[in-house]
């Protein structure tokens, strides 16, 4: 690799004018193609945003247009009625959507590494100290699932643990000692309260027996990826040089990401996006034996009803 792009950096390679030639001509074949998000932008997103910034998706044929969500997320509901050609969901909203008999298919790893965490206040040294304590969930279905999960990993007593619905105000009901503790994702709210100041511990969920799960997948409708297999296999390409990028350009990513968000706070998106470097490395690809272990662990912890059937829920041969 190091090799060709000193050949292309001279310019005096015919094979790599011959290439530029191929990637100007799928540039100029560039068909649309809309990506919905699942929430507000944020440093998650940072690859599709600098895919489009830096004009990578024209590269892989396909021009990216972001749909951002409006009062509440409804990707789902794009990607059935084919308004949007990609989503993006959290692994565990994919398997509950297809329990529900909604017919999308995971194509690609976004964030490749659980995102999920108890995250304590002081005076809580391990999960099993919860016993007793008072944790704020959100409501969801999951939170409870993922409780139990990281207080019996560590060998606590699930059934005393005192259980609060706060919503989504999990900084807040840490910061006001409301609570001691709080699922939430390690970097976002935990990034968050750290740059508050507050000390905390956070238990990572794949550090109490769950995998190492991809946390947030590239989803479509099975009929899409049927029926326009080429598009598809683009956004994903596409939104693969936009991780690459990231890495390798994170300023003018977090710029991008605070702009997007309503002039949000740089410093935080600077912070969120260097925690994610450890589970943003292309390529995005799915691994099989991860994501069986996975089913398992949703289904062992009633995250859904029943075990999703990894060959239905992912597509394994798009291209990354």
């Amino acid at each position: 690799m190091a090799a060709a792009l000193t050949i292309a950096a001279c310019g005096g390679d015919t094979g790599s004018t011959a290439a530029s030639g191929t990637t100007a001509a799928a540039a100029r074949r560039a068909v649309r193609a809309t990506v919905a998000l699942d929430f507000t932008p944020n440093a998650v997103h940072a690859p599709i945003y600098a895919a489009v910034r830096e004009g990578l998706d024209r590269r892989h044929g396909v021009r990216l247009r972001i749909r951002e969500p409006g009062s509440s997320p409804n990707s789902l509901a794009l990607l059935t009625s084919g308004r949007v050609d990609v989503g993006i969901l959290d692994i565990h909203d994919l398997a509950i959507a297809r329990e529900r008999g909604v017919d999308v298919v995971g194509v690609a790893a976004l964030v490749q590494k659980p995102l999920a965490a108890l995250i304590a206040g002081p005076g809580v040294g391990r999960p099993r100290d919860l016993a007793g304590r008072t944790v704020g969930v959100s409501g969801l279905p999951s939170d409870p699932a993922f409780v139990r999960a990281i207080v019996e990993g560590d060998g606590g007593d699930y059934a005393r643990v005192k259980q609060v619905t706060i919503g989504f105000q999990a900084v807040s009901s840490i910061l006001s000692k409301r609570v001691d503790a709080v699922p939430a994702f390690w970097n976002a709210e935990g990034v968050a309260l750290r740059r508050r100041g507050v000390k905390t511990r956070e238990f990572r969920v794949e550090k109490y027996g769950a995998p190492a799960y991809p946390e947030v997948v590239l989803v479509t409708a099975r009929k899409t990826l049927e029926r326009k297999r080429a598009v598809v296999d683009g956004v994903v390409a596409a939104i693969g040089d936009g991780v690459r990028s990231v890495l390798s350009r994170p300023e003018p990513a977090a710029r991008q990401i605070a702009k997007a968000a309503g002039q949000a706070d740089l410093g935080l998106i600077r912070a969120q996006l260097a925690a994610l470097r450890p589970a943003i490395v292309p390529p995005m690809r799915l691994e099989r034996a991860v994501l069986e272990q996975w089913a398992d662990w949703d289904a062992r912890f009633k995250i859904v009803g029943r075990r999703p059937d990894v060959d239905r829920a992912f597509a394994f041969d798009v291209a990354h």
